[in-house]
């Protein structure tokens, strides 16, 4: 059973003001928010991939696969609704395990972040050299890296209201040409042609749960501006309900039209626009080019302004140059975080290619999967007397979501597992010898503007 949101909203209570962070987003805005995360340049390319693997199967696989990052999903939701601070992960199993466990969860969500800002900026150039060729090339695919970064980057230091209405913009003008897709092309859908489809990389399942579950990822980043949200132990588990739904049947629709609609689905590099443009003429192959590279760049906004909340939370621990933990006078958004980010992730941009960096940002949410997971039935015991979001069932979901990352893991490829066992080691060795005292935070005032 899914926690409703009536309950939701009967239970919890707004947070407390405190100083730094000013509370400006909504819950309907968060929700924005969290679908314009999950909602990436991979549903443009997973109606050929999951075909590729699972043939006309793909279609009830993308439903399954919906239903168990739900376990995940739902255990962020209880998570989130223990805190009001920024973090996520990182806030939810130091508070369960620790500062070292706490602390590998953030670096490694952080280098996730980090890693995905480069992959999708070199994704955005990609997907934008379809309908400007020079964009692959040169100085042309230096601008197309740099200028999208930079912009997003002085969004999300002007404030965060600028920044989760920039992403909830985008969300709504990425998720548009998918609903189009859909609406339209479901007329069009051949129920024989779907069914015909057939795999060309059978007997490949652990790739195919990877390509289906990482489809989902994004949703783990909704709480880490949480010290900016005005509700968030009530909204964030709400929007992360609402978004699994959402996403879950955009997928699905997306998959049945792609696969009923164009022969040969299996074997196309675009299979979205090539079905568009089948049934929609060649402007509906135009829109849906043109949503794959906004879509790529709704995420990395999301990713901009996500990241960096980790590394100002982690700073504010001790960890990192103690500038990092800074909010801006005017903004209060953690700006030097903000700069740094970009500073370490447009070098990896240039240099990095798209399915290297992406395969790091994959590794390294696992840790942030799995240790949310297991640090539910921990915050329960601990934080028994909070009011806050329980899930049905006792410890079987969370059972169940970590199951799932161990199904995770095993898909993955063992020298891939060894880039995330290098960063974990790199991780250790911060925490035992790179850590400055922290004194301790004076109580906030009573009655402190919420700006």
């Amino acid at each position: 059973m899914i926690p409703s949101p009536s309950l939701i909203d009967s239970t919890l209570s707004p947070a407390a003001p405190r100083p730094g962070f000013r509370r400006a987003v909504s819950r309907w805005e968060i929700v924005g928010f969290s679908v314009n995360d999950v909602i990436g340049s991979g549903v443009y390319l997973l109606p050929a991939a999951a075909a590729g693997f699972l043939g006309y199967l793909s279609v009830g696989a993308v439903v399954l696969a919906g239903f168990a990052v739900l376990l995940l999903v739902l255990c962020f939701a209880e998570a989130g609704s223990y805190f009001d601070r920024p973090g996520s992960a990182y806030v939810y199993t130091k508070e369960a395990f620790g500062e070292l466990v706490g602390f590998e969860v953030g670096w490694m969500t952080w280098l996730a972040r980090v890693s995905s800002v480069a992959s999708l900026s070199v994704g955005f150039a990609r997907a934008l050299g379809y309908v400007w060729p020079a964009a692959n090339v040169g100085t042309g695919r230096t601008l197309s890296i740099l200028l999208p970064v930079l912009a997003l980057t002085a969004i999300n230091v002007v404030g965060v209201k600028s920044g989760v209405r920039t992403a909830v913009f985008l969300a709504i003008t990425k998720t548009l040409p998918l609903l189009i897709f859909v609406f339209v092309g479901i007329f069009y859908v051949s129920p024989g042609l779907a069914k015909s489809v057939q795999a060309t990389q059978p007997g490949h399942m652990g790739d195919a749960v990877l390509l289906l579950l990482f489809a989902y990822a994004g949703f783990e980043n909704t709480a880490a501006p949480a010290g900016e949200f005005k509700n968030p132990r009530r909204d964030v588990p709400f929007a992360l309900i609402v978004q699994i739904v959402i996403v879950t049947l955009i997928y699905t629709g997306v998959q049945w039209v792609a696969l009923g609609t164009l022969p040969g689905v299996v074997a196309s590099q675009t299979p979205l626009a090539d079905a568009a443009q089948r049934f929609l003429g060649s402007w509906g192959g135009l829109l849906m080019t043109v949503g794959g590279a906004i879509s790529i760049l709704g995420t990395n906004s999301n990713t901009v302004l996500s990241g960096p909340r980790y590394l100002w939370a982690l700073a504010k621990d001790g960890f990192g140059p103690r500038i990092l933990a800074d909010l801006h006078p005017k903004y209060r958004t953690p700006w030097v975080a903000v700069l740094t980010q970009t500073a370490i992730a447009l070098p990896l941009a240039f240099t990095g290619s798209f399915e290297a960096l992406a395969t790091l940002s994959a590794v390294a949410r696992l840790a942030t999967y799995f240790g949310t997971a297991l640090a539910v039935p921990v915050l329960r015991r601990k934080l028994a007397k909070e009011p806050a979001v329980r899930l049905p069932g006792g410890p079987l979901i969370p059972i169940a979501a970590a199951i799932l990352c161990v199904v995770f893991a095993a898909s993955a490829e063992a020298k891939n597992l060894i880039a995330g066992a290098i960063a974990l080691v790199a991780g250790a060795l911060i925490f035992f010898f790179w850590r400055r005292p922290v004194p301790p935070e004076p109580p906030a005032p009573a009655g402190y503007p919420d700006g």
